[in-house]
């Protein structure tokens, strides 16, 4: 991999955490590029099909892979999917893991047209700590961030938390 002159970063959770707020507004205050896996496995049929049972496409996570892999070597993007364990660990510099407490996540879920089955499903993740134990599983110890987002607040802290990490990076030797 090259020398990247500013960092990658992944942004984990449990759908309703706030992903993509979190991720557009650390793109704007620090000018990386935000992807959002969940579009480009829709735009660049990155897929083998949808499942009507979760209403959601079926990612195909090598295709991903290799659709990101000169993308992640150039740095200076932020990642954004509610899983992370495929994603490999040379590309990231920062993995965050928003939270969220059951029940604000239960409104959320529930405002966006969710079904029960969906939302419980979600809830009872959020519960698990699936993505954050992930997350702990998958990369170092020292690049996992958790962070608590219930409200306007927190969101604030969390970008400002994210933004400062980021603007401290410094490229690795190799």
């Amino acid at each position: 991999m090259t020398r990247r002159s500013a960092p990658n970063i992944l942004v984990t959770g449990t759908p309703g955490v706030g992903k993509s707020t979190i991720c557009d507004l650390v793109a704007k205050a620090t000018g990386l590029c935000h992807i959002n896996v969940g579009d480009i496995v829709k735009d660049q049929g990155l897929h083998d099909g949808w499942d009507d049972q979760y209403q959601s496409w079926i990612v195909d996570e090598d295709k991903v892979c290799d659709y990101l892999e000169d993308i992640m070597s150039e740095g200076a993007t932020i990642v954004e999917y509610h899983s992370c364990d495929f994603f490999p660990e040379r590309w990231m510099d920062l993995v965050v893991v928003l939270r969220t407490n059951n029940t604000t996540l239960y409104e959320r879920l529930e405002k966006r047209g969710y079904s029960e089955a969906k939302i419980q499903e979600n809830v009872t993740c959020e519960i698990m700590n699936v993505v954050l134990d992930e997350a702990m599983e998958s990369y170092r110890k020292e690049i996992v961030m958790v962070l608590q987002n219930d409200d306007v607040e927190e969101m604030e802290r969390n970008v400002e938390s994210i933004v400062q990490r980021a603007r401290q990076y410094v490229p690795s030797a190799s």
